[in-house]
């Protein structure tokens, strides 16, 4: 069957998509020098000649070259090796979900058009899962020092914050509660996986101590820079949002889960802990008639 003449305006959505593959196949390529380990260097080629492939299909089209996005290459090389791989692969690839839609519309001129479409939503993404990234294997012991510091050091300071009123004696009292957490949290994670049979409980242990004490220092920060303990309470309490926010929008890229329901549960965990010990602090300070 012959083929319908391409449009001016389909013809340019074809560009697009062959300015994307060749972009893309230069992004991969470059990943695949970088990395070390020799199954995600296999991947990344494998991937990079695929879109490679696809470029051709469509230059067979409109029967141009065109130039890769230098801005792309730069950007998605950057975020894929500061926050690994997985994320910033994914992240690249869902962005291209928006001109997948125009697939559908190219397949009445281009017949490779759908065939294109199956393999970047199925074969591609199925080799990124293949990569392999020991932070995502421990992203359980992350989401749990994580965590926990964000719901016991945010009720702290919002208890201790009305209860002493001192911005240095709230920030020193949380960063010994802090310090001391993280060791026990560290200490419990490795007994509960050296329990369970891992075969690494200590770096589980280690990621779930790094991951708390990094927040701890986040969320303190604001009673050394401030001197009014409200003032310090707001900015440890939007710390805590910007945290819930960033760490769950990469989990949920990195493992395509939902990102509204993670966010907003965390979030009303730990301000809702917040606000009752902040009550609790009141309380306390009032019953105990403290004056510092």
């Amino acid at each position: 069957m012959k083929e319908k003449p391409i449009p001016e305006e389909v013809r340019r959505e074809i560009l697009k998509a062959q300015r994307n593959e060749i972009t893309e196949h230069h992004i991969y390529g470059k990943l695949a020098q970088s990395v070390q380990e020799k199954k995600n260097k296999d991947v990344l080629k494998k991937i990079s000649g695929d879109e490679l492939k696809h470029y051709e299909i469509w230059k067979g089209y409109t029967k141009e070259e065109v130039k890769p996005s230098k801005w792309k290459i730069l950007k998605f090389f950057w975020i894929a090796k500061i926050f690994g791989l997985t994320f910033g692969l994914k992240l690249m690839e869902n962005g291209e979900l928006g001109a997948q839609v125009n697939y559908g519309a190219m397949s009445d001129y281009v017949k490779d058009a759908k065939k294109i479409a199956r393999e970047e939503d199925i074969h591609e993404k199925a080799l990124i899962d293949m990569i392999e990234e020991e932070k995502l294997d421990y992203v359980g012991s992350i989401v749990l020092g994580l965590n926990d510091a964000l719901v016991e050091l945010t009720g702290a300071l919002a208890g201790l914050t009305f209860a002493l009123q001192n911005t240095r004696l709230i920030a020193l009292a949380g960063l010994i509660t802090g310090i001391a957490a993280s060791f026990s949290m560290a200490a419990s994670e490795y007994l509960s996986q050296k329990a369970e049979g891992s075969e690494s409980p200590l770096k589980s242990s280690v990621y779930t101590g790094i991951a708390y004490i990094i927040t701890v220092i986040l969320l303190i920060l604001p009673y050394l820079i401030f001197n009014h303990f409200m003032i310090c309470l707001a900015g440890t309490l939007t710390i805590a949002i910007l945290i819930i926010f960033f760490f769950n929008y990469y989990i949920s890229v990195a493992k395509d889960l939902n990102f509204k329901e993670r966010f907003f549960e965390m979030a009303f965990i730990s301000l809702g802990v917040s606000a009752i010990t902040f009550l609790i602090g009141v309380l306390i300070r009032q019953f105990l008639g403290i004056e510092i």
